[in-house]
């Protein structure tokens, strides 16, 4: 009797170890929880600790640990199987099985912890730079370690303004917030030309937002519809979302339900409805001024992904920004990893003559300058707003395999009233909604809040935006100048104090 019970006392004991065992496997394998934002987390002066706790646990462990475990499960059960039929007193048998455990444990702890991760464990084997490889991914997931957004229809309140977010949605389904970026930007309906060459340079997800006041609305449904079914390019469908906004005193007097009107294939022997003079809309005949920040913060509020670019829809992109972009983020070399501040990423803009097509390649683009065809953005109408530090050095310097950072700027000296368009999160300034696209400035005041939060300006070296075909000049325009002038007021009286307060002040920041 003595003997059985020994046995039964000995067989829950070993049966404790092996339960033990598997829940420190499990406990491995476990992710860590995701946060909502990347921030650089300083270990020994760099941003790695993130990514080395995520290496630690894959690439390590599953060739390390379970192995060892594995191991040490196999040989405990073995030695149970031998010792359930041994005349070994109990206490030998005890002290055998916690030696196991504690040599197990021990091998545990052999693996290698994250300060002991070599730079060369770090190193990302990029094949194709215009490509997003499954290791970058996995890298971005950990860097970022983003949240998912839904991509539901609602229609909401902004202030004055109603908005039906996601009106039409893109077809790309569900995206994960780390794996691409998304554009966002903002046009009347007579603006949407623009869609197809800039989706088609794109080649990811693009948030547009569309003021669409009054009688606006029917052409600007009617757009939508063309741009969907008769370009021949299924681009569109596949990433563009519209969402629709207009203010409390001009609803259109019909909504249509995009459910219904999309499955009816649009007249394309009609010519586009996007087609026609500003003049005539319903937004110049009321002489609506045009929200351009309201319409901004509703396109960047409506991405999914963690990254995105706020930018104009008439600046189309450098082709392959997207997975160069990514990639340079997941090798996360200097200045990345040794940057505290928080950042945006800068891309340098131009403008090319009417006749000629828009570069797809930074070494296009410089034989463009070369020859005058190209042109800094806005040269002859407001050249300090896109005075980008070390702008010559950048059309000078020659274009290079990888995406990287070029130079790390400031918004202050000669480059204060600098307006850069880059790529940004989240969590960057808004748009000050107060301000219209008449008034001018209206990019000013989230740069001085950008000045003052102390960001770094990471300058792209490769990556550019190009404006639609046309070189710009200064026109003169009486109208649009008296009403600058009373926003410039309104900046200077009632925003300015306000951000003073809210944000504080720095050395050499300033609208």
């Amino acid at each position: 009797m003595l003997g059985n019970r020994r046995n039964l006392i000995f067989r829950v004991s070993i049966v404790i170890n092996i339960a033990v065992l598997l829940y420190a496997a499990m406990h491995l394998s476990v992710n860590t929880a995701p946060g909502v934002e990347w921030i650089p987390i300083t270990v020994d002066g760099s941003e790695r600790s993130a990514e080395l706790r995520y290496l630690g646990r894959e690439d390590v462990r599953n060739d390390t640990e379970m192995r060892s475990i594995e191991s040490s499960v196999r040989n405990l059960e073995e030695s149970t199987s031998q010792k359930t039929t041994s005349t070994m007193p109990t206490t030998n048998k005890t002290a055998s099985s916690t030696a196991s455990m504690v040599d197990i444990e021990k091998k545990i702890s052999a693996v290698p912890s994250d300060a002991d991760i070599t730079n060369e464990t770090l190193d990302l084997d990029v094949v194709d730079e215009n490509a997003l490889s499954e290791a970058t991914l996995t890298r971005l997931k950990c860097l970022l370690t983003c949240t998912d957004k839904d991509f539901a229809s609602q229609t909401v309140q902004r202030g004055e303004f109603w908005v039906l977010k996601n009106y039409v949605r893109a077809d790309h389904g569900t995206i994960q917030c780390h794996e691409t970026i998304t554009y966002t930007t903002h046009a009347g309906f007579e603006f949407l030309d623009n869609v197809l060459p800039l989706v088609e340079r794109w080649m990811a997800p693009v948030s547009l937002a569309i003021h669409a006041p009054g009688a606006d609305m029917a052409p600007t449904v009617d757009s939508i519809r063309y741009l969907r079914d008769c370009t021949g390019n299924e681009l569109i469908r596949q990433y563009v979302t519209f969402h629709i906004f207009f203010p409390n005193k001009h609803i259109p007097s019909k909504i249509q339900d995009p459910e219904k009107f999309l499955l009816t294939p649009y007249n394309c022997t009609l010519k586009p409805p996007y087609d026609v003079n500003s003049s005539t809309t319903y937004m110049k005949e009321k002489s609506l001024l045009y929200p351009v920040n309201v319409a901004r913060n509703i396109a960047r509020d409506a991405a999914v992904t963690h990254f995105i670019l706020p930018s104009d829809i008439e600046l189309y992109p450098s082709p392959n920004l997207i997975p160069r972009f990514l990639n340079m983020i997941a090798r996360n070399a200097k200045p990345l990893n040794t940057s505290t501040k928080p950042r945006v990423f800068p891309i340098s803009i131009f403008e090319v003559d009417a006749k000629v097509q828009v570069p797809s390649t930074k070494t296009e683009l410089q034989r463009m300058l070369a020859n005058k065809t190209a042109i800094p953005f806005h040269k002859f109408v407001c050249p300090n707003c896109h005075n980008i530090p070390q702008g010559l050095q950048w059309m000078t310097a020659p274009e290079t395999s990888q995406m990287g950072v070029f130079h790390v700027g400031k918004r202050h000296g000669k480059y204060v009233h600098w307006e850069p368009i880059f790529i940004g999160t989240h969590q960057d300034p808004y748009y000050d909604e107060r301000l219209s696209w008449e008034g001018k400035k209206d990019k000013m005041t989230q740069g001085y809040v950008l000045c003052v939060k102390d960001y770094d300006f990471m300058i792209l070296n490769n990556a550019f935006l190009t404006h639609k075909p046309g070189i710009k000049h200064y026109v003169k325009n009486p109208k649009r100048e008296a009403i600058a002038g009373r926003q410039t007021n309104f900046v200077k009286n009632v925003i300015m104090p306000e951000l003073k307060k809210l944000f504080g002040t720095r050395s050499g920041c300033a609208l």
